[in-house]
């Protein structure tokens, strides 16, 4: 059976790359009726912090990324990892190091300044005197010759030189084991069938192959994945949007959004860019992950978010836009002009946070005005227009469209003015902005009362 996992480490927020893999994984898994597994790797005690683990997972859930077993956690699981560098040492492929790491870092410079690679020269692997009362850490023996070649799912065959691997420390001094050794040991426990993740793991690769032989466990397939570039064909940093996952959250993406986008990210079916999450299961193929670092493009993820925001529930849109507006200290004085509001605007809103922008003016009377918005149409000239369709609102029997309309065109007779330059002024007066819904749709959403009050303040700021 197929069995897949994603290892993050708790020591950052999770990030778009991060949550690609956790992605490509669970697909990869859940396309082949597999298991996906999650675990925390926390053995880095000084920088994993809590907090990071619960972004994580709060992370994966909003994305709707779930995990089958799990989530396991590496600093419960010490003395697995220590009986493991035992057995290594007892059997002869790994050894006692009493380096201390002042002769360590005198070596690394000796080496830089004898134009040698930086590795670990050996001193300490055929020491016949062993040093029982002195700290020690614990190397892995790596053979001096011969190759370690695999086959990559992405990139084909991958062949390493043994001369170029050194004999990594596989447990610490402070009896504290290393990634490349705790990866190994966890994915033959757990049974992991298929390692999929990011091609800056490629050097780790022939490592871990050695250990896992060393042990006498199965070695699984590797995937690596491009990483993620920005525009500039540079890695995927801060500047180029890569944020913590939630912030896309907090900035109005919605899952459904950035789980396509994400799947998207190096990996194609076809023309089609559109896919549920069920479409993504069936269709998945880790074989059609291409080669070259994928390019995160936000103009590409907002239009995309927009297509689900335009294709959602406007009831549930209208819930997710209720937090936002709350959130952005607006008072909302009466929910049912949600669903109206999410009606005008989620065609031309592209994140949840755009649409609460939009919409704030519709639940405070007391407008605020653009300034150009505001020089340009609330002038001496436009009083009278908005005199008049005051007076003409204020005597509407029934405050219909049909009403609107025939007051306003009656306006455009009388000024002999454009129809255009009669509804600005009335819009601005009642949005504060120059671009809003269609006149009549603010009217109706917003009341009588409450249009005749903006008007009414609208006028009176004209000096």
């Amino acid at each position: 059976m197929v069995k897949t996992r994603f290892a993050p480490s708790p020591t950052g927020h999770l990030h778009i790359g991060g949550a690609r893999t956790a992605l490509f994984n669970y697909l990869f898994s859940k396309h082949n009726n597999g298991i996906f597994v999650l675990r925390i790797e926390d053995t880095d005690l000084e920088r994993s912090k809590d907090e990071y683990t619960q972004d994580i997972l709060e992370g994966l859930k909003w994305l709707g990324i779930f995990w089958d077993e799990g989530p396991f956690f590496q600093r419960e699981r010490m003395d697995l990892y220590r009986a493991h560098a035992i057995r290594l040492l007892e059997n002869g492929l790994a050894y006692r190091c009493y380096c201390t790491p002042e002769e360590l870092e005198e070596k690394r410079k000796a080496a830089i300044k004898e134009g040698k690679k930086v590795a670990y020269d050996r001193t300490c692997r055929d020491l016949k005197e062993q040093k029982p009362k002195k700290p020690y850490a614990i190397r892995f023996k790596t053979p001096k010759s011969g190759q370690v070649t695999f086959n990559d799912i992405i990139r084909g065959q991958i062949t390493f030189n043994c001369e170029e691997l050194d004999d990594l420390i596989i447990l610490r001094s402070d009896g504290t084991p290393t990634y490349n050794f705790t990866v190994v040991v966890d994915d033959a426990l757990m049974g992991i069938t298929h390692i999929i993740r990011g091609d800056d793991h490629i050097n780790n690769t022939p490592r871990q192959i050695l250990i896992y032989e060393a042990l006498g466990y199965k070695v699984p397939e590797f995937a690596h994945v491009p990483l993620i570039h920005g525009k500039d064909k540079t890695r995927l940093s801060k500047r180029h949007g890569a944020t913590s996952l939630l912030e896309y959250r907090n900035e109005g993406f919605l899952p459904e959004a950035l789980l396509n986008y994400l799947a998207r990210l190096g990996w194609a079916y076809g023309d089609q860019e559109i896919f549920s999450k069920e479409e993504l299961i069936e269709k998945f193929d880790i074989n059609h992950v291409g080669k070259s670092p994928a390019i995160f493009d936000m103009d590409k993820l907002k239009w995309l978010n927009s297509h689900y925001i335009k294709t959602s529930q406007d009831s549930r849109i209208a819930d997710l836009l209720e937090a936002f507006l709350l959130k952005a200290g607006v008072k909302i004085d009466n929910r049912e002009k949600l669903i109206p509001i999410v009606k005008n605007l989620k065609d031309r809103a592209k994140t949840l946070k755009e649409m609460a922008q939009m919409a704030e003016f519709f639940f405070n009377d007391d407008v605020h005005y653009e300034e150009k918005a505001k020089e340009k149409y609330l002038t001496y000239e436009t009083k009278k227009i908005l005199e008049d369709f005051l007076d003409g609102f204020v005597s509407l029997k029934e405050n219909d469209e049909a009403g609107q309309k025939l007051l306003i065109e009656n306006i455009v007779k009388e000024t002999g003015k454009k129809t255009v330059d009669v509804v600005q002024p009335i819009r601005v007066a009642l949005s504060g902005k120059t671009a809003s819904p269609g006149i009549f749709e603010v009217i109706n959403i917003l009341g009588k009362k409450s249009v005749e009050k903006r008007i009414k303040k609208a006028i009176e700021s004209i000096c």
